[in-house]
């Protein structure tokens, strides 16, 4: 892997993650998680920005998400960050930053990342002893993504939709695919690479993006 200038490329994904100055709480309670949700919601549809998975964690949040322009990504983050810090800071009677700094992103190879970032980011919670169950976590795009809810957040990769033809044969795909997991190493990597800024791919994926 090779560490590159932080860029987004439309049409392509991304790892990304925001996290809480000194890991402090970035959610207080439920009204938090709903309005980050909210949120999301209105600054993805503004700046053109496909949300495939995202985990709210009590100190950090971490999104998968592809935009359509350049611009997308880091408007989206920006817009976003700046929008919640001001309803956060109202809301609790507190003032000054509430996050750790910029936020962190990998571009990733689809082919070959996509699925497993997706079950790192939805097994959060599990790995940090939030929930015994990615199902057991509210505030994650786990339940969409496996069929047990509805979630107008979610906009789905083709790397999902080929698991199988039908809606009910890839959420049964899928949760297949989360209960199998990803080796510890694997999870390292993809979280690592979101944190350094590391391309996440093949040496010709990544020959690729220096190109570029």
């Amino acid at each position: 892997m090779a560490r590159l200038p932080r860029l987004t490329l439309p049409g392509m994904a991304h790892y990304v993650i925001q996290r809480g100055n000194n890991l402090q709480s970035i959610f207080e309670d439920v009204q938090d998680y709903e309005t980050m949700k909210e949120l999301m919601r209105e600054m993805a549809r503004r700046f053109q920005v496909d949300l495939h998975a995202y985990v709210l964690l009590p100190a950090q949040f971490h999104v998968l998400a592809t935009p359509e322009t350049e611009e997308g990504l880091p408007l989206f983050m920006q817009s976003l960050g700046r929008s919640y810090v001001r309803y956060f800071n109202n809301r609790h009677g507190r003032t000054g930053t509430l996050w750790e700094g910029r936020y962190r992103s990998t571009v990733l190879e689809a082919g070959a990342y996509l699925l497993p970032c997706m079950v790192v980011l939805e097994t959060q919670p599990v790995a940090e002893g939030l929930a015994p169950r990615p199902q057991d976590y509210r505030w994650s795009s786990y339940g969409h993504n496996a069929g047990l809810q509805q979630d107008n957040l979610v906009r789905s990769h083709a790397q999902y939709w080929a698991l199988a033809n039908t809606p009910f044969a890839r959420e049964a795909a899928y949760q297949r695919t989360v209960e199998h997991g990803v080796t510890g190493a694997v999870a390292e990597e993809v979280l690592q690479a979101a944190s350094k800024g590391w391309a996440l791919g093949s040496p010709d994926f990544v020959a690729q993006l220096q190109n570029q």
